[in-house]
């Protein structure tokens, strides 16, 4: 017997777009879509809020278990939409294993604008709708094969072709930003399947290290640099670019940028240039770059005068991520990404620092909580304009260090987690400090700068913080986690004595 066929199946809370997502994607498939919410009410012969008025929420989910299962064992479209609450019923999971199930993420706030004093029965409480929306979201991140930040027409549309296509076992981030959406990979021994995101040719650009055990497939041309933040210069972007050319590169065919984050600047930049810009595809091998930096289209080199000073806006068209690569990082390397991990849940509060609170282990779902923390940082702020600079807590003091030290004393997220240090002591939280102090002993990672390092030299490379503005460096503090907040000055007293107490510890 035929098989029956497989769905998208859009799911998430109220208020995240699903019926209207469906549409999207089903006007590309010329097809119909269906709404389970709109089956339900037909069958029923009345509407899901006169069908809880009159027979409670246990009964409606009884019917509603039966008319979505239903849907789902015999799609009578490509596509679907469920009601929010649909996931609740085991039965309903387990039928959907076999789909595609897409989930439309929308955060508390922006849900209850869209929902609140409207007809839904779950709706007219606020403290019960909060409640709900905790509860059910881990429920369908865990059902989730694909996550879509903005159900927006045209986003949704462009997603449906990496939807369709998506490999069985691997997760896929939709990435929404001002200049362009493009798909994030997720999945355990990716880069070894064959699978790439992107038709042409592809000319990788790794350093030695990385190149011992791992390669783009199918590559047209492999070019390689050699690995640390001091080749990260505008002499290797020369090189790179003149054997681009020389290897025939065409304005059709696209970078492979493979390794960590010095690559991913460099291999990014290289795209963002040659021939005025050409496709990038970033496949992050560390720690570090599979949670922040191959995400959001910085690219960039340093100057003796200070690090990223020279780089451009560039997004990716893919990124590609295999959490199998991290098995053969250097231990220091591996425990140098933590800093960002830690970063990234003080930025994001909630769910996320309480797991990496509590020692999380690394795994692909941290890596996906934290890529999507930054896509949404990102998609609301591409330029640093204003909410994207919160993605430079610690990195202020942080830079500064790697440049007074010329990039060799101590790796990014070394640097990076004792300026996470600095800026919780200017934020006046000591408890919080405390606390992320020992989440970084715990890592291996240094809480205490090397007395050798000149004092002087670190507080003059803070003055010449690229993201100064009037002449002015503004910090990234830390009201709570969730609560983190950019372009606050700082006195510099206060900064010296920050730094001061770095040494001291």
């Amino acid at each position: 017997m035929e098989a029956p066929p497989v769905a998208l199946v859009f799911i998430g809370f109220m208020g995240a777009g699903k019926t209207s997502a469906a549409r999207a994607a089903a006007s590309l498939l010329d097809a119909r879509a269906v709404d389970a919410d709109h089956e339900i009410e037909r069958r029923a012969g009345t509407s899901i809020d006169a069908y809880f008025a009159c027979h409670g929420e246990a009964a409606f989910r009884q019917v509603e278990e039966e008319v979505v299962v239903d849907l789902l064992d015999r799609p009578p479209s490509p596509v679907l939409s469920l009601g929010g609450g649909a996931v609740l019923s085991a039965r309903v999971r387990a039928a959907l294993a076999r789909h595609t199930v897409v989930l439309l993420d929308v955060d508390v706030e922006t849900a209850w604008r869209r929902c609140g004093n409207k007809r839904r029965p779950l709706a007219r409480d606020r403290e019960r709708f909060v409640e709900l929306h905790t509860t059910r979201t881990p429920i369908y991140e865990s059902l989730a094969d694909a996550v879509l930040i903005d159900s927006g027409r045209e986003h949704v549309r462009q997603a449906v072709p990496a939807l369709r296509a998506l490999p069985a076992g691997v997760k896929l981030l939709w990435a929404v930003t001002a200049s362009g959406s493009y798909p994030v990979h997720v999945g355990e021994g990716l880069l070894e399947s064959g699978f790439w995101p992107l038709p042409g040719r592809r000319f990788a650009i790794t350093d030695d290290t990385v190149a011992a055990h791992y390669g783009v497939p199918e590559a047209a041309a492999e070019l390689r640099i050699p690995p640390g933040e001091e080749h990260k210069t505008l002499a290797t972007v020369e090189g790179l670019l003149r054997g681009l050319a020389t290897a025939g590169m065409d304005h059709d065919d696209h970078v492979a940028a493979l390794g960590g984050g010095v690559v991913g600047d460099i291999a990014g930049f290289c795209a963002a240039v040659y021939q005025r810009g050409v496709r990038v595809v970033q496949v992050p091998t560390t720690l570090v770059a599979q949670v922040d930096s191959a995400y959001g289209g910085k690219t960039g080199v340093d100057l003796p005068e200070g690090k990223n000073y020279a780089g451009a806006y560039h997004q990716p068209a893919a990124v590609l991520v295999d959490p199998a690569t991290m098995a053969t990082l250097p231990q220091g390397e591996l425990a140098s990404g933590w800093a960002e991990v830690i970063k990234t849940a003080l930025i994001a509060g909630g769910a996320l620092w309480d797991r990496v609170r509590a020692g999380a282990p690394l795994d692909r779902d941290l890596v996906l909580a934290c890529a999507r923390t930054k896509l949404a940082v990102v998609a609301a702020d591409e330029r640093d304009g204003g909410r994207r600079q919160v993605l430079n807590l610690g990195h202020t003091v942080g830079h500064a260090i790697e440049t007074a030290t010329a990039y060799r004393r101590y790796r990014h997220g070394e640097a990076v987690g004792l300026g996470l240090l600095a800026a919780l002591t200017l934020s006046g939280q000591s408890e919080l400090r405390a606390d992320v102090a020992e989440l970084l002993a715990a890592r291996g990672l240094p809480v205490a700068l090397d007395p050798a390092v000149d004092l002087e030299a670190v507080l003059t490379a803070v003055q010449r913080d690229k993201k100064r503005r009037g002449g002015r460096v503004g910090f990234v503090l830390v009201e709570a986690p969730g609560d983190v907040r950019p372009g606050r000055p700082v006195p510099e007293g206060e900064l010296r004595a920050a730094v001061t107490e770095l040494r001291a510890a």
